[in-house]
């Protein structure tokens, strides 16, 4: 937790105020069974109503101002806490938005909500309690065993002796409970992937008639996180019960020799009712202490996960220099030179080999059969993946030089599982250009070739969150005119024209080299009538390029590029 005090430093003033004013109100709470003594020593036993009604007032005046004094503590606490909180989730969540594809794919996202949510909140309440109980419950527990030592020092050892005892009961059960506190939250984060799996599949889980088994695979996480919970939650209950019962046993002993001494004439009866007191204001603030170990000790846990999420450090590595990198004169706008990747945890390469200047304004195609490296070839182009072998330059500088911002500012991507976003059209449209006028997105929509559903919705409907609310087809219009509005000089369109028919495919495509004959387009179909007018098509089979030239060259010199395009020709041997 120590390496997020940076947080709590930004709320100083809060940090001393409040510990503060807690720390007064704990004086006055322990002022309150000396004037209660005196009231029963002096007050009663002379039957002085004055002197008791003046006492009396007296404590109600500590108790008001111990009430003040507390409400300014528990301001500054929930100001300390919910500002740290903010200040960690804005800065966490920037953190994983830097990270990379490699990194969000490792950590998974369940366990990322997890962290950003639930263990925030945890540290949250952990800095409220800091400010509001860490000084007053051991104020309130050296104190009271100091005044009943002023009081008596005999029985004094009755304090003593009891809250050691209640140490040792609370350091046997908080060993025993610790190990939990991690696991339990590794468990949360299963919990979150299983229902985020189920709500965002829900369409695949009804299709499938998969609901039944869902929810049994739920009801097992869940169980098994409820079983967790309820072994930490049984041994942590033994604390209370037990804490009790030593509080009350030193309770009834203060009375024994309290009493004794009363009858000796060492105590008054006022002593012993202020002794009583004060061993009740003992059992509290050890309660309390108890409750603040294990806050403090489920807090350790999810700053441990914070600090891991912050600690990871992206694998594709920004170069954050402000240099703006200019185009290296008569340099291909792409190329890739014996390029390849190999993804981390697998053995094979994904791609290798693959060789090819792309100049500008040239359209490219790629295509090859499932799993074959079509979309990895995107990936290390607009570097969600670095490159393990080989390099990937654009515009003569290799892809790693380049601020990724400026990097992918040369982009409009459309990739595989359209994305689109909870608003309007117009704000899902203009989503990578929010200064584009209206025409900018007439010509885009038109050219996307979704105009008829754009205008007969128009601009102003909402999108629901994912685009549930449209047809495959039309998120992919949606998402195609999104690039082309952004005005790139790549676009890159990922098998994203497989859920248009072939009419709308050819239009699209024809509108798109109608719009700016100097962006350079790259295609990754399944289809090969998608990629036949190309300049060039790259042929994959198995990670490695197997051909790369026009249709008419591949026709002749490629057997996987001839047998897919028979295929789907409906030409058979």
């Amino acid at each position: 937790m120590l390496k997020l005090k940076r947080y709590l430093l930004q709320y100083k003033k809060h940090l001393i105020i409040g510990p503060f004013f807690k720390w007064l109100e704990a004086v006055f709470e322990l002022i309150i069974p000396l004037v209660m003594a005196q009231i029963i020593d002096v007050g009663i036993a002379a039957g002085d109503i004055s002197y008791i009604l003046k006492k009396g007032g007296i404590i109600l005046a500590l108790s008001f101002t111990g009430l003040c004094f507390s409400l300014i503590c528990q301001y500054a606490a929930s100001r300390a806490s919910q500002g740290v909180g903010t200040l960690l989730r804005r800065d966490l969540y920037r953190h994983i938005t830097r990270l990379s594809m490699p990194d969000i794919d490792r950590l998974g996202t369940s366990t990322l909500i997890t962290r950003m949510t639930n263990d925030i909140n945890q540290l949250q309440v952990a800095v409220a309690m800091l400010i509001r109980l860490v000084v007053r419950a051991p104020f309130l527990l050296i104190g009271a065993i100091v005044m009943a030592m002023i009081i008596n020092v005999k029985t004094a050892l009755i304090f003593i002796a009891t809250a050691l005892a209640v140490f040792a009961v609370m350091y046997l059960i908080m060993s025993r409970t610790v190990p939990y506190y991690r696991r339990n939250q590794s468990k949360l984060d299963k919990l979150s992937l299983l229902t985020a799996e189920n709500l965002s599949g829900n369409r695949v889980v009804r299709a499938f008639s998969r609901q039944r088994e869902e929810q049994d695979d739920f009801k097992e996480a869940s169980e098994d996180y409820a079983e967790s919970i309820t072994a930490v939650g049984f041994i942590s209950a033994l604390l209370n019960p037990v804490t009790s019962a030593l509080i009350n046993l030193a309770i009834i002993a203060v009375i024994w020799f309290g009493g004794i001494q009363v009858n000796a004439g060492s105590l008054t009866q006022g002593e012993v009712i202020a002794l009583i007191n004060y061993m009740t204001q003992i059992s509290l603030a050890l309660v309390v202490v108890a409750n603040l170990v294990v806050i403090f000790t489920k807090s350790a846990a999810s700053a441990h996960r914070i600090n891991e999420l912050f600690e990871t450090k992206p694998s594709v590595e920004d170069n954050n220099t402000n240099t703006h990198l200019i185009p290296v004169k008569g340099a291909p706008k792409i190329s890739f030179v014996n390029a390849g990747i190999t993804y981390e945890g697998n053995v094979a390469p994904s791609l290798s080999g693959l060789t090819i200047d792309i100049e500008k304004g040239e359209t490219v195609g790629i295509i090859g059969g499932t799993g074959s490296g079509k979309t990895t070839i995107v990936n290390i182009l607009a570097r969600f993946y670095d490159a393990t072998e080989g390099s990937v330059l654009i515009d003569g500088h290799p892809v790693k030089d380049y601020p990724v911002s400026q990097l992918r500012g040369k982009f409009g991507l459309v990739l595989q599982g359209t994305k689109l976003f909870h608003g309007s059209i117009k704000y899902n449209l203009t989503w990578g250009n929010p200064q584009a006028d209206d025409n900018d997105v007439a010509r885009a929509v038109e050219a996307a070739q979704a105009s008829d559903f754009v205008y007969s919705k128009g601009l102003d409907d909402t999108v629901m969150q994912g685009g549930k609310n449209l047809s495959g087809g039309q998120n992919q219009r949606l998402a195609i005119a999104r690039a082309l509005i952004a005005k790139p000089e790549i676009l890159v369109l990922d098998d994203s024209l497989s859920a248009l028919d072939y009419r709308t495919d050819a239009n699209l495509r024809k509108a798109i080299r109608g719009l700016d004959k100097s962006v350079t387009v790259i295609i990754v179909s399944q289809r090969a009538n998608s990629i036949k007018y190309a300049d060039k098509i790259i042929v994959m089979d198995k990670g490695k390029p197997v051909g790369i030239g026009k249709h008419e060259f591949l026709m002749r010199t490629c057997p996987v590029y001839k047998e897919i395009y028979d295929i789907q020709s409906g030409v058979t041997a």
